[in-house]
């Protein structure tokens, strides 16, 4: 198991062992070096997932088919946007390597569409939420800690909407909450939280209006088709990336040290959606090595249950979303989830490590 370290930001003892860099590094020396080579080739697969979006979206608008067809088109374009921006989350890595120019420019493709500006994400994801992965309240993904909500009650409520809250409404997070979390990044976290200090948060709201206009322009022309080309293409986009988002790190103790292995989370899909989604199910891995291209990363994920089978934590992905929807969302303790509106209600992690782990899993 892993031991207690000092956790200052926490206020009290944390969770993990703080040798990720030993682990990292020998990751480096006995995986193949192309594990962690640049797949610049990777970017090709932009073109098949702009021809179903654009082909969908003509098709819903153009052919005259029934409901239930263009209900069918809708899912396949959400998902495909949703997709789409699961490979731009690596290329504004920089794992498929390209300079910062076309980086961007395919950074918009996929981000676009979720009203999150390529350098908007590239500060609170890359920069903060990797640089501070559930530490305390240092980290812009988590719901934080008791501690936020004794300092301002009135935070309690909006917890009511998350996974686990058991409000009937909370079964509708997924559709829309990446957008409206990255827009409360934006708009509040960026301008109070120092670790955004000197970003151009006034250009970034400038060019989400300008994404908002765009939806807004595509909705006006659709008339009453926009259910088919915005309301559940935009659902289904935001649904399919916090299916994963959500389960990586929410279901995990909080850290003094960033060790993947200790925060974060892997999940087990099926092999075709794991090739669609582009191996996002493999998070543990990703954040040891964010640069590292998604099609390597099954390398990591066999040397991890290899070499560290009681530390490493995968469970499938149907297991991990229903434990989503039944615990609390707010840190009491490190290892301990408490439901700001009902203290009574506590959920102790440290079970989940030992039942959800890779040695549990071969058992």
């Amino acid at each position: 198991m892993n031991a207690a370290v000092n956790a200052d930001a926490l206020g009290q003892p944390g969770f993990g062992q703080p040798d990720e860099r030993e682990i990292r590094d020998r990751m480096r020396r006995e995986l193949p070096a192309d594990t962690f080579k640049a797949q610049s080739w990777r970017v090709i697969w932009f073109l098949p997932l702009q021809l179903v979006i654009w082909g969908g979206l003509a098709t819903i608008l153009t052919a005259g088919l029934a409901w239930y067809w263009n209900l069918l088109l809708a899912l396949v374009v959400g998902h495909t946007i949703g997709s789409q921006a699961l490979l731009a989350h690596e290329v504004l890595h920089g794992a498929l390597g390209m300079s910062k120019r076309w980086q961007n420019l395919f950074g918009w493709l996929g981000f676009g569409p979720l009203i999150v500006p390529p350098e908007f994400w590239r500060k609170w994801h890359n920069v903060i939420h990797h640089g501070h992965t559930n530490m305390g309240d240092a980290d812009p993904d988590s719901f934080g800690t008791m501690r936020r909500y004794r300092a301002d009650p009135k935070q309690k409520k909006f917890t009511r909407l998350a996974p686990g809250s058991g409000t009937w409404f909370s079964y509708l997070f997924l559709t829309y909450s990446f957008t409206f979390h990255a827009q409360l990044v934006l708009w509040l976290q960026a301008r109070r939280r120092k670790q955004f200090r000197g970003f151009n948060r006034r250009k970034a709201i400038g060019q989400s209006l300008l994404c908002v206009a765009a939806w807004a322009g595509l909705a006006v022309l659709s008339g009453p088709l926009a259910i088919f080309t915005v309301v559940i293409p935009f659902m289904v986009a935001n649904a399919l990336g916090q299916g994963y988002i959500l389960t990586n790190h929410f279901l995990r103790p909080q850290t003094a040290t960033n060790n993947p292995l200790d925060n974060s989370m892997s999940v087990r899909t099926l092999p075709l959606l794991d090739r669609l989604h582009y191996r996002f199910s493999h998070h543990v891995e990703h954040h040891f090595f964010p640069k590292m291209a998604s099609n390597k990363a099954p390398r990591v994920r066999a040397w991890l249950e290899e070499h560290y089978p009681e530390r490493y934590v995968a469970p499938s992905h149907w297991q991990a979303l229903r434990l989503l929807y039944s615990t609390p969302r707010v840190y009491g303790t490190p290892t301990e989830l408490v439901d700001p509106n009902d203290p009574e209600r506590r959920f102790d992690l440290l079970p989940l490590q030992r039942a959800m782990s890779t040695a549990a899993r071969h058992g």
